[in-house]
């Protein structure tokens, strides 16, 4: 959707322009359950104090969180921005494992080995195509080139031919 939005034909929305029209909406959608479920429940099991310093600095990561997801997915693609969220994961579940010392099974290390050779082909792929655009601009290149060439030949050909004959028609 976010891609959609930066990238559609007509409309150019920069990232700032983008956040400015989907954080009033992602508030809205988010308080309403948040005063549901979550309120009530924060409200009887602890002490509830508000910290404008905690809260402060946690709304700025989450505005800089979202602005780089906007230039990310603006300049490049969305599966890009996936990608490194499966990178991302990665290196939350390492650290996890040797800091914190939580346990990985097999399945864990089976499906990180998934991830691992998807993001392998993808980057793979993308290398390839990245490959192919450069082979035929070159390509492009070349034969314009040699059409630049082609056509200063026959101009040059042309000035031969045309003094040529204006210098047969002065000796007639």
């Amino acid at each position: 959707m976010i891609q959609v939005l930066l990238t559609s034909k007509g409309i150019s929305l920069n990232p700032i322009t983008s956040l400015y029209y989907v954080a009033p909406c992602c508030l809205i959608f988010l308080s309403v359950p948040w005063i549901v479920v979550e309120y009530p429940v924060l409200k009887e099991t602890s002490s509830f104090h508000l910290d404008f310093l905690v809260f402060g600095t946690n709304s700025f990561c989450a505005f800089a969180l979202n602005l780089a997801v906007f230039l990310i997915v603006g300049k490049l693609s969305a599966l890009t921005m996936n990608v490194a969220g499966v990178v991302k994961d990665w290196l939350l579940i390492a650290f996890s494992w040797s800091v914190i010392k939580d346990a990985v099974t097999s399945t864990n290390l089976l499906g990180y080995a998934l991830a691992f050779l998807g993001v392998c082909y993808y980057n793979y792929v993308k290398y390839q195509n990245m490959v192919k655009a450069k082979e035929a601009e070159e390509a492009q290149k070349k034969v314009a080139q040699a059409d630049e060439e082609s056509g200063r030949l026959l101009e040059e050909r042309e000035g031969t031919e045309g003094y040529l004959n204006k210098k047969e028609d002065s000796q007639d």
